[in-house]
């Protein structure tokens, strides 16, 4: 199967060894893996603060870039910005436009989704010793109803112990520039998620969003904590 690689802004900025992994990850599945390189932000930072506008600038570019992949998946290793291209239709009228995002909203998946879902493989032979514990996106859980998925696949990790969180459902106080107009709200639904994660007595804990792990890996650090902050795709990809 072959499949076309929407990287993200903050994998390709911040979190390089997300997209890395990813690939990896597809490769090993049995996947060839195209990137387009004209690829560019999905216009979520827009559209969250109300600039629709250039919000569907952005939406139509990405349309423009990755339909002409049809019928190939387009797979990203991010629940957020997989939310946003699900929601383009929302930017559109009927003018054309829509129908052409709905097309591609249908063809895009998270990584644990198409792994599991679209391709049925929950056991991509990884490798990883230790503890690991997973944090629910809100995009994940909440827009995309991802939560057996990257379970399912961390359980399958050779040498890697699952733990559950009390809390993994908690948003991590992140939530795009909330965390910027609310930073005291924010810390204290941070706060609440990392004292969780210390008790569990981890090695480190994994999501699907670089994003959550930028807060939540920024705060244990800041803590002289042990425990690392990992995205899916770094796990998956990592053996022995």
């Amino acid at each position: 199967m072959r499949v076309s690689l929407f990287v993200t802004c903050l994998a390709d900025q911040v979190w390089p060894s997300a997209a890395v992994g990813a690939v990896r990850v597809l490769r090993r599945v049995g996947c060839a893996v195209d990137f387009d390189e004209r690829q560019t932000c999905c216009g979520q930072p827009a559209f969250n603060t109300g600039y629709r506008p250039e919000a569907r600038a952005l939406a139509q570019r990405f349309i423009e870039i990755f339909e002409a992949g049809a019928p190939y998946s387009i797979v990203s290793p991010s629940c957020s910005c997989t939310a946003m291209v699900r929601h383009y239709a929302d930017l559109f009228e009927d003018d054309g436009w829509r129908a052409r995002a709905k097309a591609v909203a249908e063809r895009t998946y998270e990584l644990s989704d198409f792994l599991v879902n679209r391709l049925g493989v929950e056991d991509v032979d990884a490798t990883f010793a230790g503890r690991l514990t997973w944090h629910d996106a809100c995009h994940g859980l909440r827009d995309l109803g991802l939560q057996r998925e990257p379970r399912r696949l961390l359980r399958h990790v050779r040498g890697a112990e699952l733990v559950e969180l009390p809390n993994a459902e908690s948003c991590c106080g992140f939530g795009g520039t909330f965390s910027l107009k609310h930073p005291e709200i924010s810390v204290a639904m941070l706060d609440e998620k990392v004292d969780a994660i210390e008790r569990a007595a981890v090695d480190a804990v994994v999501s699907g969003d670089a994003s959550c792990l930028l807060q939540i890996g920024g705060r244990l650090s800041r803590r002289g904590s042990r425990v690392r902050a990992l995205h899916l795709a770094d796990v998956l990809a990592a053996t022995a």
